[in-house]
């Protein structure tokens, strides 16, 4: 059975807290355990709580979700690509899948709400993940 860590970001917890419930499902319907959910203020937080996830034994891929709604100025941007870049080091630095399931940038609340299921998207993406990456040894 595959074992997933999961990071949620607060921010724009109303719609954050159907993407929990998406990835949560998701994982069940797939046979895998979520070991631990990890909540942090906001998408620009989740890559610590990842690396710590990535560095358990237990955890065979992370999964962090969450949305960046725009807003007057480019933050979200600014805070989508931080977040990315420094979740894929993450995956690269721990030798660990960790996948994105955050939303944005440049979306409205709406647009956000339309793309709860991404948090699926992101478990099946680490699953397969886990399936198909040869073994590092």
């Amino acid at each position: 059975m595959t074992t997933l860590g999961l990071v949620v970001a607060q921010f724009n917890r109303p719609i954050t807290e159907q993407m929990e419930e998406a990835a949560l499902e998701a994982a069940n319907a797939a046979g895998a355990a979520v070991y631990d959910t990890v909540h942090v203020p906001g998408a620009y937080d989740a890559p610590l709580a990842a690396d710590r996830l990535a560095r358990l034994e237990e955890i065979d891929a992370v999964v962090v979700v969450g949305t960046v709604i725009t807003g007057d100025t480019d933050h979200d941007q600014v805070i989508s690509d931080a977040t990315a870049q420094r979740l894929s080091d993450v995956s690269l630095e721990r030798d660990t899948p960790v996948t994105l399931g955050v939303t944005g940038p440049g979306m409205s609340a709406a647009e956000a709400r339309e793309r709860v299921e991404n948090a699926a998207k992101a478990v099946d993406g680490a699953l397969d993940l886990v399936s198909e990456l040869p073994s590092p040894e």
